[in-house]
């Protein structure tokens, strides 16, 4: 008489996408934070099975605000939105790599203060998720060695950094390393003014304040002339 077939063993349930992206990025002792990029931990097919989970796991959140989605026209598809809105446009950031950015030498030996700005610039508060707008300005002192990228593209980098959950103070501090890394200037200067909705739309509920804060590197920190001119020359004007 044949031996007895051992018990199929049942197929072992995929690990969610979230963990299996955290176990690479802890396997790498890489951060990451709210505001970090973990774009080169993804692999083909992440980004899609994380939009399911982030789905369902805020069903349930709107279950747990005892909100009636069977029955409610306008909330029966939220949870879809909310998970596409955040992965693939308010914390795109995070989840796709630093946009290309085109370097030129600097051949004509360029010395003179450039600023390029006001760009807009959106985020999100990473204590309440609560929207952050407003403007950026760069101010750049070249020199002969240093690397010029079109005026398209600080706008492009920026919006890589801040479309992350941030915090006004953290963030300009990010773009300002990624400029400075790309560029290699003399003198580096970001400044940015933001409305905050955690102040705004909650807490205190003051919609008159704003936030402006400043980051200098290089002959902007060392010559006071130089950060004068630049500051003069901004238009912090609504």
């Amino acid at each position: 008489m044949p031996a007895p077939k051992p018990p199929a063993r049942a197929a072992k349930t995929p690990a969610p996408a979230s963990e299996r992206i955290r176990a690479r990025i802890e396997r790498a002792r890489k951060r990451f934070h709210a505001n970090d990029s973990i774009a080169e931990f993804l692999e083909p097919g992440d980004l899609e099975a994380l939009l399911d989970e982030v789905e369902e796991k805020f069903k349930g959140v709107l279950e747990s605000l005892v909100i009636d989605t069977a029955s409610d026209h306008n909330t029966q598809d939220t949870a879809r939105r909310v998970a596409k809105m955040y992965l693939t446009e308010v914390f795109r950031g995070r989840y796709v790599a630093q946009p290309v950015v085109t370097e030129f030498p600097n051949v004509e030996s360029l010395n003179e203060l450039m600023i390029v700005g006001p760009i807009t610039v959106r985020s999100a508060c990473s204590h309440h998720f609560c929207p952050i707008l407003g403007r950026l300005w760069i101010g750049l002192m070249p020199n002969e060695h240093s690397n010029l990228i079109g005026l398209s593209k600080y706008s492009r980098l920026a919006e890589w950094i801040m479309s992350r959950p941030q915090i006004q103070e953290e963030a300009i501090t990010q773009v300002a390393e990624l400029l400075n890394d790309k560029v290699r200037p003399d003198g580096l200067a970001v400044v940015m003014e933001a409305d905050h909705f955690c102040m705004h739309w909650r807490g205190v509920k003051d919609n008159q304040t704003k936030m402006i804060n400043s980051v200098m590197r290089g002959s902007f920190l060392k010559d006071h002339t130089l950060r004068r001119e630049f500051l003069s020359l901004l238009n912090l004007r609504p």
